[in-house]
């Protein structure tokens, strides 16, 4: 194995190491990372996906004098030694992970701290990417890097216990025993991952970070961790997307499939998901062949909360289903690790580990999905041995020590297990039944899930997506400027909604319609003890004629108010959408296809194939009239409730901009503030130019397409 590592081709560098360690599970980490910052002299640089000021690094109270919280302990350290200089560089993370982050990290990280701890949030990275690469560098003399973030959900021993009163986020709310490891390198591997994050600062914040090379340093390698390694060379693997001058490097990718062609024996896997298309065939075609290696594969019972669950798992579970038909020798296995079968508490795998015939291991930040391997900035440390040679003899023991520890057996009891079966599924299966243990995960997916969850090109792309993609994944080329013409035509409703309100307030026809007298007519329509019954009625009425649903909620909300108004806009919509939704399950398909545009057509299949996601889109993306939307959507093969849900879910933040914008302008033509009116207006006027523009554009893209004889 010792001649699979190609500079420039599946890793970046190769550098020796004096020293080299496992570290497993965060316990150890923060303390290992703790003593080492703590004899930091020049620099502290920490690259992340998540930073944490309130992250308790040491929980036994073993701190000797220095503090345990994060930002507390780096803030100490700056003000202690007057050169040393931190930098910490987080992800400028998608608000889909708010609920899992610090809020203000700028403010508790930056202004709250030392003059010498400069934070910066990294936003260079295509849209939908990620900073997802999780490094620290001290004095360029000893760098950690691996799967751990020093963030509030990580903090876990190897004992995993599913009650450990120590194992709490930032608020003393508890979570799941979670898993993860890390290595630890020094030497050259460690001034090589220093250049590294250097010039990720330099990406992300404009400037070379500040080093002074003067000052002089001792030896920062933790003494709670013994080296596994000595003198070893350590292969360095990046993932970086294309972006703008940068160019696109896959060398997280190529390594993997060059270990699994030349894997012997086994390969052994700890990993988050299991969604990416390249290795899933690498893999495959490896089972398939008769003296392929044995596959083991350790992963979660379940990635994550919800979202995760209905869209990483399934495609996890696609791949696996694809496996286990290739398994024609029966050399696969993937298990989830079980702690308490009675509380049914199971483990978080969050490592990035993969063994190779105890020749090759590898230690990172990657997942095994297709963003890790080109949408995402990755780092991955690999070392490479000879059969029975010392390096070979230390993985193995690694090896050993992790499924031991799904197992809840001895180290030295695994390794006997394995020298008798021979096997590593052998050895395995016959340990397996205790109460903590490793459990088959089957990877099952419900029909209903699996029906409406996209391809993993659009749940987990391996490229960035550009807009015309997604649009064009939704509208045909031919549609698409239709599509946009729609869209401006609802715009201009808002518009000419403007407009009315100004005239009347400001012009004669004031005195032609008094707004008071509007208003007066409003409070009484409220008054009516009737109204929350014919509302309903007036938007189902509206879409039978297919009357604009813009102007109705509009109406709603300028009459009831923006609270009132959108409760009743939300419910009377989507009453309004499943009455024209069984008009068109009463209608047959080629009745309704017989008069349907072939925009309307694609929709059709688009509704029929991918159900309630492509529901949502054409909710918040609307591509054709209100009504004929639901006619269509009935007319098809989609579910009532994927319909039903789809329709709430898209047509919430529509409603909401409506009411905050439409409240805002009865408010200002009410009080008589022209500035919030003209403003109201300007911006309409902005967004209808830029999809008027969108507009043209597409209609070039059109004809270029057409010109290339792409029809």
């Amino acid at each position: 194995m010792n001649t699979i590592f190609e500079t420039s081709k599946n890793c970046w560098r190769m550098e020796t190491a004096q020293r080299a360690a496992f570290i497993i599970d965060g316990e150890d980490y923060f303390r290992a990372l703790h003593q080492a910052m703590r004899r930091a002299r020049r620099s502290i640089i920490i690259v992340g996906w998540d930073l944490h000021s309130e992250l308790r690094m040491i929980r036994d109270g073993q701190c000797d004098g220095y503090p345990d919280k994060l930002g507390k302990f780096l803030d100490f350290l700056a003000k202690r030694h007057n050169g040393l200089r931190i930098y910490l560089l987080s992800w400028d993370f998608a608000m889909i992970y708010a609920m899992e982050r610090e809020f203000f990290p700028r403010y508790k990280l930056k202004w709250t701290t030392h003059k010498h701890i400069q934070f910066c949030l990294d936003g260079q990275h295509p849209v939908g990417a990620s900073q997802h690469q999780k490094i620290v560098v001290i004095d360029d003399a000893v760098a950690f890097s691996g799967g751990l973030d020093l963030s509030k959900w990580r903090w876990d021993n190897s004992a995993h216990q599913s009650d450990n009163p120590l194992r709490v986020g930032p608020g003393g709310e508890p979570y799941p025993p979670f898993h993860d490891v890390q290595m630890v390198v020094d030497g050259e591997a460690a001034q090589a991952l220093g250049e590294w994050v250097k010039e990720r600062w330099q990406r992300a914040c404009g400037e070379r970070p500040f080093i002074d090379r003067q000052i002089a340093i001792g030896d920062p390698w933790p003494l709670s961790v013994k080296p596994d390694f000595q003198h070893v060379k350590i292969a360095i693997s990046r993932t970086c997307p294309a972006y703008e001058h940068y160019a696109e490097v896959r060398e997280v990718e190529r390594l993997y499939l060059d270990s699994i062609a030349v894997a012997q024996d086994f390969i052994y896997i700890e990993n988050q998901y299991l969604s990416s298309y390249h290795i899933g065939e690498a893999l495959k075609a490896r089972l398939q062949q008769a003296d392929g290696p044995e596959v083991v594969m350790v992963m979660p019972k379940k990635t994550g909360g919800w979202l995760e669950q209905h869209t990483m798992d399934v495609l996890r579970g696609r791949i696996m289903h694809k496996l286990q038909q290739a398994d024609r020798h029966n050399r696969l296995r993937i298990y989830y690790p079980q702690l308490d079968a009675h509380r049914n508490v199971s483990l978080m795998v969050h490592a990035k580990v993969m063994v190779i015939d105890d020749c090759f291991v590898r230690v990172g930040s990657s997942n095994l999905s297709n963003r890790s391997l080109g949408l995402d900035s990755e780092c991955d440390l690999s070392i490479a041995a000879d059969r029975g040679s010392i390096e070979a003899q230390t993985i193995a023991a690694f090896r050993h020590r992790l499924i031991a520890e799904h197992l809840g057996v001895a180290d030295e009891r695994l390794a006997e297990a394995f020298a008798k079966q021979n096997t590593l599924i052998g050895a395995i299966e016959c340990l397996r039944g205790g109460e903590r243990t490793l459990i088959t995960l089957n990877g099952d997916i419900p029909p209903e899930v699996d029906q409406w969850v996209p391809e993993s090109e659009l749940l987990d792309p391996e490229k960035p997506i550009e807009p015309e993609q997604l649009i064009e994944y939704f509208i045909g080329p031919d549609q698409q400027l239709f599509a946009s013409w729609h869209i401006l035509k609802i715009i201009v409703l808002i518009a000419v909604f403007l407009g009315l309100a100004a005239l009347w307030r400001w012009t004669p026809l004031a005195e032609q319609f008094d707004l008071a007298t509007a208003m007066a007519v409003a409070a009484w329509i409220k008054q009516q003890p009737y109204m929350p019954f014919l509302v309903p009625l007036f938007y189902i009425a509206g879409g039978l004629i297919s009357f604009p649903v813009t102007l109705m909620i509009i109406a709603t909300i300028t009459i009831f108010g923006p609270w009132e108004g959108f409760f009743y806009s939300v419910l009377s919509a989507e009453l309004s959408a499943l009455m024209l939704f069984f008009i068109g399950r009463r209608l047959a398909q080629r009745t309704v296809r017989r008069f349907a545009g072939p925009l309307l057509n694609r929709l059709s299949k688009k509704l029929s194939d991918v159900g309630l996601r492509a529901v949502i889109m054409v909710r918040i993306l609307p591509v054709a009239p209100f009504s004929m939307i639901n006619i269509i959507a009935g007319a098809s093969r989609i579910r009532l409730q994927d319909f039903a849900v789809g329709s709430l879910i898209g047509l919430l933040p529509g409603i909401v901009a409506i009411s905050i914008t439409t409240g805002w302008i009865a408010d200002a033509v009410r009080h008589a503030r022209w500035d919030d009116v003209a403003i109201a207006l300007a911006v309409v006027v902005i967004i209808g130019i830029g999809l008027f523009g969108l507009i043209v554009w597409l209609r070039k893209q059109h004809a270029k397409k057409k010109a290339d004889g792409g029809g």
